[in-house]
């Protein structure tokens, strides 16, 4: 091959690897590896390591995964490292006091839990998933002091989250100091061309290069990703926070909370949740300054992301939903949301009709009547009967005639003349899959 293409071809790798990344360190050495990996046709080693604390996954987490894919799309391999060994540690990192660390039953259940989620994301096929434990716990103590002496207590204190407990006199563990250092080993194991993290990771990540160094290997690039903001469009992604849009959730609520990205974060969302190519960004940047309507961008923006973890058909429906219930009757984007464990709404299931002359999902008829007053959106159960009968009562824009509604997630319901509640349902069967 030409050096020109070669050229061509690093340039335009570059551009997909570092859009929407905080920083990259190693820009001159990722290049050269790409250029080798061009002439060579060996694919770049990618590390990314997942420490199985909180096994759901949102848009948050999939950031980096997103990248990972675009990655693997370019034709690097990519190495998911699962810290089976260093979750048992317990990881450190923003803790004002050590964590807890992990049974390997607590470690397993997670993992599994992770991987079924990522593979929503990522080419399984193209996929490798490795458990540190493979090569942490058979090193002997010769090997571990080995380890230990490359680092030396003022660096490792150099960490935020050290230096802080270590200035408030609060307790650290002498194990804990493994934790970077375990995790720093597995780029050496793996021979890890890049690492991604978020900046969360920078001291973890930069003492794998540093190891990689000692050790005689080229070291890895660092590729740090950003914190997602959530909904609210002010704190970071978080399920705890109500904000989050997570990678499994149903069509429907996926597109309608989509809608709900602030103005602000449209570009972001686009940069970071989506496959978007740097041209297409390019342009999208450039229609928005010149007056484009927010809104109907953010419709493309729902579709793009509803569409990368549904069928084309589900996504087709969920759009349809929300411009039937959002839009052509009137009912805001912007509603509070109710969540209603799937067993509170079970009352009975009936056959839902044919769409698109293919069997639809069963439908729940939903009773009311527990969760409404449980939420104190109504007073009582005859206080809702009362308004059911005088038409206060509507989903999706259309009439409630009885207690019992066929209802999905997403459905919105208009209680009264100005209150409006969206329904999630959690903890459905089959949800996930």
């Amino acid at each position: 091959m030409e050096a020109k293409e070669v050229t061509k071809q690093v340039h335009h790798q570059m551009r997909v690897i570092t859009q929407g990344a905080t920083e990259l360190i190693g820009a001159e050495e990722l290049e050269r590896k790409i250029a080798r990996s061009i002439r060579t046709g060996r694919p770049l080693t990618i590390k990314f390591g997942m420490d199985p604390s909180a096994p759901d996954i949102h848009l948050g987490h999939a950031v980096t995964l997103r990248k990972l894919r675009q990655m693997q799309d370019l034709g690097h391999a990519i190495v998911i490292v699962i810290g089976d060994f260093t979750a048992k540690i317990g990881d450190p990192t923003g803790r004002s006091n050590g964590r807890k660390a992990m049974t390997e039953s607590q470690v397993l259940l997670n993992a599994q839990t992770y991987q079924e989620q990522i593979f929503r994301i990522l080419d399984r096929e193209k996929t490798q998933v490795r458990f540190n434990g493979e090569w942490l716990e058979v090193l002997n103590l010769d090997e571990v002091l080995r380890l230990a002496s490359t680092m030396t207590v003022a660096r490792m204190l150099e960490r935020d989250d050290f230096q802080k407990r270590f200035r408030g006199g609060i307790p650290i563990g002498l194990h804990e100091f493994f934790y970077p250092l375990m995790q720093a080993y597995d780029s050496v194991e793996l021979e890890a061309d890049v690492e991604l993290g978020g900046t969360d990771q920078t001291f973890n990540i930069l003492l794998g290069r540093s190891l990689q160094r000692e050790r005689g290997q080229e070291p890895q690039a660092a590729l740090f990703m950003p914190l997602l903001e959530g909904l609210d469009g002010v704190e970071k992604m978080s399920k705890s926070l109500g904000n989050y849009i997570g990678v499994c959730e149903d069509a429907r609520t996926m597109f309608t909370k989509a809608m709900q990205v602030p103005d602000a974060l449209i570009v972001k969302y686009f940069e970071l949740a989506t496959d978007i190519p740097p041209q297409e960004l390019d342009t999208l940047k450039q229609r928005l300054a010149e007056g484009w309507n927010p809104r109907d961008c953010k419709l493309i923006l729902a579709r793009t992301i509803t569409s990368l973890y549904h069928s084309p058909r589900e996504t087709e429906e969920a759009e349809r939903f929300f411009k039937e219930a959002f839009t052509n009757k009137s009912v805001p984007e912007q509603v509070d949301v109710l969540h209603v464990p799937w067993k509170e709404g079970a009352a009975k299931k009936q056959a839902a009709p044919e769409k698109d002359g293919a069997p639809a999902a069963s439908a729940t008829l939903y009773d009311c009547i527990r969760p409404l007053t449980a939420a104190r959106l109504v007073d009582s159960g005859a206080q809702l009967r009362r308004l059911i009968a005088q038409g206060g009562v509507q989903k999706n824009g259309a009439r409630v005639e009885g207690l019992e509604e066929p209802i999905e997630s997403g459905d919105v319901l208009k209680i009264g003349k100005r209150r409006f509640i969206r329904i999630e349902l959690e903890d459905q069967p089959e949800n996930c899959k």
